[in-house]
């Protein structure tokens, strides 16, 4: 399968070695291979966000973020569409690989995108920590988000099944960093509440969706991913930054669909 133009160039800008006196291993790129919650997103879907569009607010300017992460993806599809491929044709030593996949994976009634957790949910994330290491890079698993789902005692509930535990286990069976965002934007939801999460989540006059993020709501995610790579040694101290300070909302920019 093709990729598109924007898909294409994306990748190659971010092949392109970057300048400047520090060392390789200061300067990397960290890609984002994952689906629809963390994906880039353009004017014509405004205000949804994905949370690696955030994403960049968090990290110094010599870690920039490639990300690939694409709508409606799951691990078995974005292998099979040859977007693995693409991303390990540009990754070069040092370079970061954040993994996020699940939302996909769990409709069984989609064979082209269906994974079972404990088996091939497995052994499709095993094709992004392999290709990574082949280049000398560094894979770092990150368990799905949350969705905005609440019991009638008015309690966040999780909506990922087996899936986290499977790539918990997974992660720490093959010795890869894990980012627990599923547990930890669970507790976020918890703590804000059935109302106060509805200004998180992508609800407009037209529409109530409970998957994907609205600014406040992807910034608040990208802030939980940061937390993680710094808490799992996977990015040093002085790679984070505004960890701890409000991000204007205004900084979200959606660029033209091409």
């Amino acid at each position: 399968m093709s990729l598109t133009r924007r898909q294409v160039t994306s990748v190659a800008l971010a092949a392109v070695p970057l300048g400047g006196r520090s060392p390789a291993r200061d300067r990397r790129t960290l890609y984002i291979a994952g689906d629809s919650t963390a994906a880039q997103k353009y004017a014509d879907a405004a205000p949804e966000t994905g949370w690696g569009m955030a994403l960049p607010f968090f990290l110094r300017k010599e870690i920039p973020v490639s990300n690939q992460a694409v709508n409606g993806r799951s691990s078995k599809s974005f292998v099979d569409e040859g977007r693995l491929d693409a991303i390990l044709a540009a990754i070069r030593p040092h370079d970061l690989l954040v993994v996020q996949f699940a939302h996909n994976d769990e409709k069984s009634d989609d064979p082209t995108r269906y994974t079972e957790p404990w088996t091939t949910y497995q052994d499709y994330l095993r094709l992004y920590i392999e290709g990574a290491r082949a280049h000398g890079a560094r894979p770092v698993l990150a368990t799905p988000v949350e969705r905005r789902r609440f019991d009638a005692d008015g309690n966040a509930v999780p909506t990922h099944g087996e899936y986290p535990a499977a790539m918990r286990a997974l992660a720490a069976r093959e010795g890869v960093a894990l980012l627990d965002i599923e547990a930890l934007s669970l507790a976020l939801w918890q703590s804000l509440g059935v109302e106060a999460t509805k200004t998180y989540f992508n609800w407009t006059d037209t529409e109530q969706d409970n998957t994907h993020f609205n600014p406040p709501g992807a910034i608040a995610v990208a802030r939980l991913v940061a937390q993680e790579l710094l808490r799992t040694r996977v990015l040093a101290r002085h790679d984070v930054i505004r960890l701890h300070k409000d991000i204007p909302t205004s900084w979200i920019t959606w660029p033209p669909a091409s």
